[in-house]
């Protein structure tokens, strides 16, 4: 069997890539990034369970993937060493954006974090993500243990290609002798993950009780639903993931777009409407007659700025299940968060690729309606460019405030005058 070294232990490599590298027959030695008290009690018993949310009820899985975990707070040594196995071919990562000690405007490594500045001056004695894993990959090279695939799982657009820049960077300052070894021993997928996974509650561990008859602090729970999509650029063997449902692609980007795109542009509509209209959950926005057209409008609207060869008609099925699921708690509240980060790739740029072929832009501009009357009226507004977003729509000209705006991707699109006139109408 072959095996897999997995950074990142929270819940949702648990409900997701845990699952994916079980059914194919594989196995995870993973590591927590921060909480070692995560990794002792993995350690302490067998596996965990996997409370699946589905509308007619819940069902329980038993997730034994993950047969040992470390906790990269108590040294990164005995970690790096795992990469020296041959029998682990393949690295994944879940560690949020956060995590990688990126400099987005660079795609090097940012100097400015405690951890990436430590790692650059001390790479034998590495704190983070990319020093451990260039640790290992030495070792690796060292012990003759042949080729890798490492494969960024988190939510980055061009992920891997992310990844493979962020490693070779850094590998130019502290082991520029391991580049060549690196350029031909180890590739960088791309990859496009998907599944909900609420947060752990009292009720999840009381159904983990119920149906296993024993007390599992480390129940988890998700959605029925489970997309991995995974570019075909392996260094060696992997686990069989295609087998346990994996989708191997020549290209993430397609899949990436009608993500952001479809699901994301939705998911950010429905918030604002939800919100405004004093509903808690998206299950609660799709029961309303009145809104959930207009979700759907929005999904629609944007399978158009979509390569045909995509199935949008079915994945926007898929959609609809998920939101209308009653089981799944997700809070509008939450997905509302950080519009200005969101709202530029989930809505602006599906609408100017709209405006562009001279379609109809209609669903946009209801939700950046809702987005603005949103920012107008709420009390506490989570978000980077909160206090600069609340003046400019509460300006006499709220639309050419945003257009101005510094840091709003895609302003440019407040400046077109279909798009005033549309959002202007439903404001």
């Amino acid at each position: 069997m072959t095996g897999v070294l997995h950074f990142g232990l929270g819940a949702f490599h648990r409900a997701h890539q845990a699952v994916y590298t079980q059914n194919a027959g594989a196995w995870i030695e993973a590591v927590s990034m921060r909480d070692p008290t995560l990794a002792d009690a993995l350690n302490a018993q067998d596996g965990f369970a996997l409370i699946v949310r589905a509308p007619e009820g819940p069902k329980v899985q038993r997730i034994t993937a993950i047969r040992r975990a470390h906790a990269l707070s108590r040294g990164a040594a005995p970690i790096a060493a795992r990469l020296a196995d041959p029998a682990i071919t393949a690295v994944t990562i879940t560690v949020t954006e956060k995590g990688y000690g990126l400099d987005r405007a660079t795609g090097g490594p940012d100097r400015s974090d405690p951890v990436t500045a430590h790692d650059l001056a001390h790479p034998d004695a590495p704190h983070g993500l990319i020093g451990t894993l260039l640790l290992g990959l030495a070792q690796r090279r060292d012990a003759g243990a042949g080729p890798i695939t490492v494969l960024s799982c988190d939510n980055m657009t061009a992920n891997g290609a992310m990844l493979k820049k962020l490693t070779r960077e850094t590998a130019a300052i502290t082991r520029p002798d391991l580049l060549p070894w690196i350029d031909t021993n180890v590739t960088f997928p791309g990859t496009m993950v998907d599944r909900i996974t609420p947060a752990a509650s009292d009720e999840t561990r009381a159904i983990a009780r119920d149906a296993t008859g024993r007390d599992d602090p480390l129940a988890i729970e998700t959605e029925p639903f489970s997309q991995w999509v995974i570019e075909d650029d392996f260094a060696g063997p992997i686990p069989d993931w295609a087998s346990a449902g994996a989708q191997i692609v020549p290209d993430v980007a397609p899949f990436e777009a009608m993500k952001l795109r479809m699901l994301n542009g939705a998911h950010s509509t429905l918030a604002y409407m939800g919100v405004l209209s004093g509903h808690t959950h998206v299950r609660d926005v799709m029961a309303d007659p009145d809104l959930r057209p207009k979700v759907i409008d929005v999904m629609m609207a944007a399978a158009q700025t979509l390569p045909a060869d995509l199935d949008t008609k079915g994945y926007a099925a898929d959609l609809i299940a998920r939101f209308e699921n009653p089981a799944i708690a997700h809070r509008c509240a939450q997905i509302a968060m950080d519009g200005s980060q969101k709202l530029p790739q989930r809505i602006f740029a599906p609408a100017l690729d709209l405006l562009a072929k001279g379609l109809a832009v209609t669903a946009h501009a209801d939700a950046a309606a809702s987005w603005i009357t949103y920012l107008r009226g709420a009390t506490e507004v989570s978000d980077p460019l909160a206090d600069r977003l609340r003046a400019a729509v509460r300006s006499d000209n709220p639309l050419g405030a945003l257009a101005r705006l510094d840091g709003l991707g895609h302003r440019e699109i407040f400046e077109d005058p279909t798009w005033q006139a549309a959002v202007t109408a439903r404001l």
